[in-house]
């Protein structure tokens, strides 16, 4: 891809305290219509940048005075977004991994190839971003509103990097949808994606969840259990509900981020990590962190770019082609005809509040579709469906039976499904807590792997 003279020139500030490297990069990138800066050390970079105002900088990592590091750090302070290409000819794997966490869009080793440079800087490069990475963070999300555009958009820009990306959001909004996306458009695709409600685990058990634990690390740890940390390595993690982590354990969290590497419960071992961290809320952290509720630290380290996705009575315009989606999903999954709203109904979703956000509109479209008996659904069903939607407030019974299974799931998780050991951690005897499985549907040999479902039995 060359750029056009016709086209504005994209503008490259290169750094490195060695002019053959200068003088090499420079040579490649003005033969593409590339506007070419350069500067010898970080000090002289940072002097540019105000004035010259890049869309790209690539900087060796190692030069005398401030490094590479140390440059990416300022830059992104002032600019989170802005794309940074690292090269180095010394760097192990832990620099290029610190790197990517820190904001790099690109690790590059010398010698340097000029087809891969070429191709790394029109990748990383927004005004010449591969129209297939929007794509991949469209496909999965029904939006039509300028807002939503608007995030789409900027999560694009930070999907093929490791920056830190901070979502906030009422709850219902999609959080977890825009978090997905920014995993499935970014080269981690091909790894896992492991979302965790830090709110919906009890805080004993939260810890061992995240970084696991050794066998007799506590009553009950009679197997060696992997964190979710470790379980994600290579591809995304999500810490849904941030907020409600206890402080104790946002220490721990923070150093996993500095270090990039975990020490699960009972050891005296950490093992390296190479994960990409979203995490997302639907409190005020500003707040939080006022109060000393939650640590200024570890809420800077988390918000290096903050998504904030607005509510649905504030983006209208999704209101309609989210209903449509809706429907569509429902006359599959049910295997019905496809209906309609009434366009008296339709203007009636359209000018509701929705405080449940786009998670309660998705229950008010299901419980209208399966009350219809015909094709088009009316206004009066609508109205009789949203009084009658239970999103605003849980009743107590609800709350305690959504508390109880997804202590159930964690103590099964952390036993690899050894009842006997989660009953211990309950502080159930086993049968009181068969009985709670089974109220529950869960079945313990899903948590099992073969060798653990043999002791069991034995």
């Amino acid at each position: 891809m060359t750029i056009k003279k016709s086209e504005p020139s994209v503008k490259v500030l290169i750094v490195d305290d060695d002019n053959d490297v200068l003088n090499l990069l420079e040579t490649w990138l003005t033969a593409e219509k590339f506007d070419v800066k350069r500067a010898l050390s970080g000090i002289e970079a940072l002097n540019l940048v105000g004035i010259y105002n890049p869309d790209l900088v690539v900087t060796d990592l190692y030069m005398e005075g401030m490094d590479g590091m140390a440059l990416l750090t300022e830059l992104h302070s002032d600019n989170p977004l802005l794309p940074v290409i690292m090269l180095s000819g010394q760097a192990q794997i832990p620099d290029a991994i610190k790197a990517m966490h820190l904001g790099t869009s690109a690790f590059l080793t010398k010698p340097i190839n000029q087809n891969e440079f070429l191709d790394t800087v029109k990748r990383v490069t927004p005004s010449l971003i591969n129209k297939s990475i929007l794509n991949e963070c469209t496909k999965n999300i029904i939006y039509k509103s300028k807002e939503m555009s608007d995030i789409i958009e900027m999560a694009s820009l930070v999907a093929d990097n490791d920056v830190s990306v901070f979502i906030s959001g009422a709850t219902g909004a999609g959080k977890e949808v825009i978090a997905k996306a920014i995993h499935e458009a970014s080269s981690r695709r091909n790894h896992r994606f492991i979302a965790v409600n830090c709110g919906a685990i009890p805080e004993q058990l939260l810890e061992s969840e995240l970084f696991g634990h050794e066998k007799g690390a506590f009553t009950g740890a009679n197997v060696k259990h992997e964190g979710l940390f470790q379980a994600a390595n290579g591809g995304t993690i999500l810490l849904d509900e941030i907020g409600d982590m206890p402080l104790a354990l946002q220490v721990k969290l923070l150093r996993v981020l500095q270090d990039f590497e975990v020490r699960p419960v009972g050891s005296t071992k950490t093992y390296p990590i190479d994960v990409r961290l979203i995490s997302a809320t639907h409190k005020n952290l500003e707040e939080a962190v006022e109060k000393r509720e939650f640590r200024e630290d570890l809420y800077y380290r988390l918000k290096v770019v903050p998504l904030e996705i607005p509510n649905l009575s504030d983006r209208t315009d999704d209101i309609q082609p989210l209903t449509e989606h809706f429907l569509a999903n429902y006359a599959k999954n049910n295997k019905q005809d496809y209906k309609k709203f009434s366009p008296d109904a339709m203007k009636y979703l359209v000018s509701m509040p929705w405080p449940g956000n786009v998670r309660q509109l998705m229950n008010v479209i299901d419980l209208c579709a399966t009350l219809s008996k015909n094709k088009t659904i009316p206004l009066s069903l609508v109205k009789k469906a949203v009084h009658d939607d239970p999103i605003h407030m849980q009743t107590l019974k609800e709350s305690k039976q959504a508390f109880e299974r997804g202590y159930l799931l964690s103590v099964l998780r952390i036993t690899h499904g050894h009842v006997a050991n989660a009953a211990k951690i309950a502080g159930r005897n086993r049968t009181e807590f068969y009985k709670l499985l089974n109220q529950y549907n869960i079945e313990p040999a899903s948590f099992r792997d073969k060798k653990n479902a043999e002791k069991e039995v034995n």
